[in-house]
């Protein structure tokens, strides 16, 4: 066997025992200690029913191998990105399978100063040496377990990125879908002149109101229901580690991650023009217009947290954004965060004294989108270069899957790092028709 089938890109992930189990667990902890040759280790749990005893197991094997573990208990992947370095360890594991199903989990892992790690940066030898069995000597002076609570000085970090006197009295709906993000929030709360309508604030591994995860449209429903109910100026829901953050106008209408990147890289450049914005390239325009405009810099990054913090830091730009919801600052590490844009749009929203739906309906009008749209084949990269050679006489790219953009409109076809899928996403210029128009035809040709 050379391959463990819960290694993916970015991280471990999988049905649990079949595919991530306590033995794999603890053996991640040995190589992981081994492979960093690390005296100390940051890890973090979401609040699936699996999480504590895959905890457990990894934190033995960190000890085992002669580490200690500081133990943040119940909280978000951003908690790590944040506590790895403010607690000085040497890497940090959090285990969370995020928005995936109940019978799932996984783990994060990041190096020093929260450097990602993914199979191409780490992973793929750590699962050599457990298929080899080079894991490593018991220590004879295992390593400890240390309980820490750090929300407050997580909190204190968030807080560096709005100013509060300026902030309006919104009246906002927060969704944390009983995951891990309710604690925070109650800890942010408190720092916001808002008023928060907390919707399934209680983290709950039965996740009684279905798997945190807004993209699913059966999933925005409760936070819609309340915008309307109350009034509310905002709606925002997170996913169940909390590392992204998906936003509602005022009138309950579900927004695009792809127009966030517009709004958050206008409002960071409103305070630090000149500065660098890195963007995934499955949509650009309204970007690259909204950066040009601002005084800053666009740059396009593959897509994935591990390619677009290398290139962040490649460039040294300030924040980085990618369509599905993930956002990124150099001021946290360059570390993605779910907390950090709810403040930078609550912050935006105030500076401009404008509703969410004011913000955005010139970016909308003038760049219409279809969104990702998947579709599942049987060869996805054949079906790519069919496509490639079908769509000609446009600008290729394929830095991400295939990129071909033509005067008026523009598409992106990726294929998926786990799945037999093709994700596809079109936006025009000022033209919804046409957007519509070549998402049906590339659609058609896609599944036909």
């Amino acid at each position: 066997m050379d391959k463990i089938s819960s290694f993916k890109a970015y991280d471990i992930r999988g049905k649990v025992p079949g595919e991530l189990n306590t033995d794999l667990a603890y053996k991640v902890g040995r190589s992981f200690a081994k492979y960093l040759g690390a005296k100390s280790v940051v890890i973090g749990r979401d609040v699936r029913k699996s999480s504590p005893e895959l905890s457990e197991a990894i934190s033995k094997g960190l000890n085992d191998a002669g580490c200690d573990v500081l133990d943040l208990g119940l909280c978000g992947t951003e908690m790590i990105y944040f506590g790895t370095p403010f607690l000085n360890a040497d890497g940090g594991i959090m285990i969370t399978a995020s928005h995936n199903p109940p019978e799932y989990n996984g783990l994060k892992f990041v190096k020093k100063g929260s450097v990602p790690m993914g199979y191409d940066s780490g992973l793929k030898e750590i699962e050599k040496m457990i298929l080899n069995n080079d894991i490593g000597e018991i220590s004879n002076l295992k390593g400890k377990i240390y309980q820490k609570d750090i929300m407050k000085d997580f909190i204190t970090k968030v807080t560096k990125f709005f100013d509060a006197k300026k902030i309006l009295p919104y009246k906002v709906v927060v969704n944390a879908g009983n995951g891990c993000v309710g604690p925070a929030l109650d800890a942010l709360e408190k720092y916001l002149p808002i008023k928060m309508i907390k919707i399934f604030p209680e983290p709950d591994s039965n996740f009684p109101n279905g798997v945190p995860n807004p993209l699913l449209p059966e999933n925005r429903q409760p936070t819609i229901d309340a915008i309307k109910k109350y009034g509310a100026d905002l709606g925002v829901a997170w996913d169940g580690d909390y590392d992204r953050c998906f936003f509602f106008d005022e009138k309950g209408n579900f927004i695009e991650g792809y127009y966030i990147v517009g709004l958050l890289a206008k409002s960071i450049l409103k305070i630090n023009p000149g500065e660098k914005i890195v963007h995934d390239p499955r949509l650009i325009w309204n970007t690259i217009e909204v950066v040009k405009n601002s005084g800053g810099q666009s740059v396009v990054s593959q897509s994935g947290h591990a390619f677009i913090k290398q290139k962040m830091r490649e460039v040294n730009a300030i924040y980085g954004g990618e369509m599905s919801a993930h956002h990124y600052f150099r001021d946290n590490f360059y570390s993605d965060s779910g907390l950090i844009p709810f403040v930078l749009i609550l912050q935006l929203m105030s500076d401009e004294k404008s509703k969410l739906s004011e913000l955005l309906d010139t970016m909308i009008r003038l760049y219409p989108c279809s969104g990702e749209i998947n579709s599942t084949v049987s060869n996805p990269a054949e079906k790519i270069k069919e496509i490639k050679k079908r769509y000609t006489g446009g600008i290729t790219d394929e830095l991400d899957g295939l990129s071909v953009e033509y005067p008026n409109w523009r598409f992106n076809i990726r294929m998926s790092n786990t799945e037999p899928l093709l994700r596809l996403n079109v936006e025009s210029r000022k033209d919804e028709n046409l957007m519509n128009e070549k998402t049906n035809e590339l659609l058609k040709f896609i599944r036909g």
